[in-house]
């Protein structure tokens, strides 16, 4: 298994931390750390494929935190090979497919991570609060690798 570790300089993921808890009043340090490894296995894996995949809300949150921070995040994609762009859209469940995450969850897998599962919460649980309220389609909108890969 990779090491998600090695794709952000340890104050570069403390500065992104840092961002989710500022943003999530209560969270604890660990939570957050959680969060923004999960973001970053879902940027290195989403720069690997054809099609778009979509992070849970969860998740998301960590992209957010991690798209703020630009020298961060541009350095990130830099070295998974594909600038991932970030397009929210208002949620909508009816737009939502519901196997989206799980598609995106192998791929975090085939991309040699493994998956924290806790993190991959449907958008209608809560269990997890976070400030993020974006939802991110697989059809081909939200998400836009550049380059795109040939084929």
């Amino acid at each position: 298994m990779r090491d998600v570790t090695a794709l952000l300089d340890p104050p570069q993921r403390a500065e992104v931390i840092g961002t989710v808890l500022r943003n999530n009043p209560g969270m604890d340090q660990g939570m957050a750390g959680r969060i923004v490894d999960e973001a970053v296995k879902f940027v290195a894996a989403v720069a690997g494929v054809p099609h778009p995949l979509a992070p849970s809300r969860v998740v998301d949150e960590g992209w957010h935190a991690l798209i703020l921070h630009t020298r961060t995040y541009r350095q990130l994609c830099e070295r998974v090979g594909a600038f991932v762009h970030h397009v929210p859209e208002a949620p909508a469940p009816e737009r939502r497919d519901p196997e989206a995450l799980n598609w995106t969850q192998r791929r975090i897998v085939q991309a040699g991570f493994p998956v924290d599962d806790a993190l991959w919460l449907a958008p209608t649980d809560q269990s997890i609060q976070v400030a993020a309220r974006c939802q991110h389609s697989d059809d081909g909108g939200p998400i836009v690798i550049i380059p795109k890969p040939k084929g």
